[in-house]
């Protein structure tokens, strides 16, 4: 008789998870008054506006299956998502993807204005380095391998390599590899990113950390298959950002390359190849497991 799954209460793990990551960016980051507060205002009002700390659950998710300690994490987890706000700033500017809302609330720069949301931007991205190097290191993973870690997940590569591929593709017919492309670095990467610091942060084995590079590469395809979807089936109230914008400006998603039943079978796809990644953790990766489930179940 095969043995019972263990029962994870996924929405425990992320509201205490977020609670414990909020705490932890509050301290790290310079407080509201601190000059010039224009700036640090800014910074927090975007990375404090209600976005699900998916990032940072990964990341501390990957440690737990590796064994690690949630506090050895941190660092980490607060800098990927210093990163990942960062890139959703930049991306709601008028010269990027033009959006007025984000998370339900207006955009940075509708807030601030658009100099003072590029330099919020520029700012998180630089405080995710000096988060990131307060992480102790490892005997396996140096302060070197962490930060050249973050840089490339972050870099012309991989996250704006991403979006520059996104802003050039804007109108016209691309095929599911260059759309694909797009997808693998402006969001598989920096998920992907995530879990493997996670493993590093645990000091885990080079299997282990192959195994969530996988893990981490197929679960960032299928977030962003299925954002694809939502975009196209879900209203703005539900997003919590303006719907239907990619058809608006003609941008290449799934579904109006592939349709939507593909789209969803593609999602399907990429996640049943997630869970499989994790079969070397032997039921330790139940947090990424259910991670997993409920972002291909976004849809639903």
């Amino acid at each position: 008789m095969a043995a019972k799954k263990p029962i994870f209460n996924l929405n425990q793990f992320l509201a205490t998870r977020t609670e414990s990551v909020n705490r932890a960016l509050d301290k790290f980051l310079p407080s509201e008054k601190t000059k010039p507060a224009t700036i640090h205002k800014a910074m927090r009002y975007s990375l404090f506006a209600g976005g699900k700390r998916m990032r940072p659950a990964v990341l501390l998710a990957a440690a737990a299956a590796c064994g690690g300690r949630e506090a050895d994490a941190m660092p980490l987890a607060c800098a990927v998502e210093c990163i990942h706000t960062y890139s959703l700033i930049h991306d709601d500017l008028p010269a990027m993807d033009n959006d007025d809302f984000r998370r339900g609330k207006p955009t940075n720069h509708k807030v601030f204005g658009e100099g003072i949301a590029v330099l919020a931007g520029d700012a998180l991205l630089t405080q995710a380095f000096e988060i990131a190097a307060q992480a102790k290191g490892w005997p396996r993973y140096s302060h070197r391998d962490l930060i050249l870690e973050i840089a490339k997940a972050s870099g012309s590569l991989q996250l704006v390599a991403g979006q520059v591929a996104d802003l050039e593709g804007e109108g016209k017919k691309l095929s599911v590899a260059e759309l694909r492309y797009i997808h693998e670095r402006k969001t598989s990467a920096l998920l992907c990113c995530s879990v493997r610091l996670g493993g590093m942060s645990a000091n885990c084995t080079p299997a282990q950390l192959a195994a969530l590079t996988d893990f981490g590469y197929h679960v960032g395809l299928a977030f962003q298959v299925i954002d694809d979807i939502l975009d196209v089936t879900q209203t703005s109230e539900q997003l919590g950002k303006t719907a239907g914008k990619d058809v608006a400006v003609q941008k290449a998603t799934y579904p109006s390359i592939v349709g939507l039943e593909k789209s969803r079978k593609i999602a399907a796809q990429l996640t049943a190849k997630a869970f499989a990644a994790l079969d070397i953790f032997k039921g330790k990766a139940v947090a990424l497991e259910a991670l997993a489930e409920f972002l291909l179940k976004r849809e639903k």
